[in-house]
């Protein structure tokens, strides 16, 4: 039995998620429109500079213009140039007046949004990751592990829920632009894991892009969340026996099942046509694993009448083909694994 761990372990590393403007886009757009109203008001004195007077010199320039201005916009007023006329009198009030709001709501809102909000975000950020529940951490984030989130989103998996690790930033950055939690660092590291609560998590994916770090990273995730799946992928047949001994639930070939696509494409040209649509959610059918329902119980797996073909049972940790004995009445408690069409394909319920 591993050691036992506090369940709210200090924050090393934080989580962090897209933000939908970029700090320096938000920072120019702020800038500009201040400038631009700054000048506004500039060209609008210079306009109506007979309606100021310059009570040291008695004439207004261009630089008093531009002078005036600033001081008006601050609300600083020196009284050294003042409107005299009615019509800049009425400029000021109604023209300059609501540009001065506007301008200082430019800077306090800039002081909010890269000040306040920003502080808010971070440590809502980490009230998130301190309370992250029942979310699917990915581990590594190369082809089979960017694969695997799209695959994710596209079968209705929040991009919230998920967490993605990877020391390499530029994958990361690919990760936030899906909407994905994502955090800088080692998942070789015990405190790495607990960062993201490794061990309350629903499922694990394992894909470091070598056989030996997905081991090792198995290893580390098993090590500190005994009860959680864990799903890896290798590229070595003979290290299949390895990750398993190791801890995972799963252990994936991408090469093993080229080898199946290749073989089923000799026997019959539409085989591994339609494994391919199997495996993903964009083709015709999905292969979905499901726990039985009150509705299948006492039904055979080959025909549970819900627009679904059962396939395969599991019960007591064996698993039955739809054509075994043990299969031809359903029970609750079994996990069935059943081909059903996706929705604009036709019927089907999950």
């Amino acid at each position: 039995m591993p050691p036992a761990r506090p369940d709210r372990p200090k924050i090393h590393q934080p989580l962090r998620r897209r933000v939908k403007v970029p700090v320096w886009a938000d920072a120019g757009i702020r800038v500009f429109a201040a400038v631009f109203l700054v000048f506004a008001v500039v060209m609008i004195h210079w306009w109506d500079r007979n309606g100021l007077v310059d009570n040291v010199d008695g004439e207004v320039s261009f630089l008093d213009v531009v002078y005036f201005t600033m001081i008006s916009i601050t609300t600083t007023g020196f009284g050294d140039i003042a409107p005299v006329s009615d019509r800049a009198r009425l400029v000021e009030a109604v023209i300059v007046t609501p540009i001065r709001f506007a301008v200082l709501f430019i800077f306090v809102g800039t002081a909010y949004n890269f000040i306040i909000k920003r502080s808010w975000e971070k440590w809502r950020m980490a009230r998130i990751q301190d309370r992250l529940t029942n979310h699917v951490v990915v581990l590594g984030f190369g082809v089979s592990g960017s694969e695997s989130v799209r695959e994710l989103i596209a079968r209705g998996t929040d991009p919230d829920c998920i967490v993605v690790m990877d020391p390499d930033e530029e994958r990361l950055k690919l990760a936030e632009q899906m909407g994905c939690n994502v955090m800088n660092a080692d998942a070789t590291r015990d405190e790495s894991l607990q960062d993201v609560r490794i061990n309350q998590a629903s499922t694990v994916l394992v894909s470091a892009g070598r056989d030996d770090a997905s081991i090792l990273i198995v290893l580390t995730v098993r090590h500190l969340a005994p009860d959680v799946p864990i799903t890896v992928v290798v590229r070595a047949g003979d290290n299949e026996l390895l990750a398993r001994q190791a801890g995972a639930t799963n252990v994936l070939n991408p090469v093993r099942f080229t080898g199946l696509l290749l073989a089923g494409s000799a026997s019959g040209m539409h085989v591994a046509d339609y494994l391919a649509d199997l495996a993903s959610v964009q083709g015709r059918v999905q292969l979905v694993e499901r726990a039985a329902r009150q509705e299948d119980v006492g039904k055979p797996l080959r025909n549970l009448g819900s627009g679904s073909i059962g396939v395969r049972l599991y019960r007591a940790g064996e698993a039955y083909g739809y054509w075994q004995p043990e299969a031809e009445s359903v029970q609750m408690g079994d996990m069935i694994v059943v081909i059903k069409p996706t929705p604009d394909q036709g019927p089907g319920i999950l």
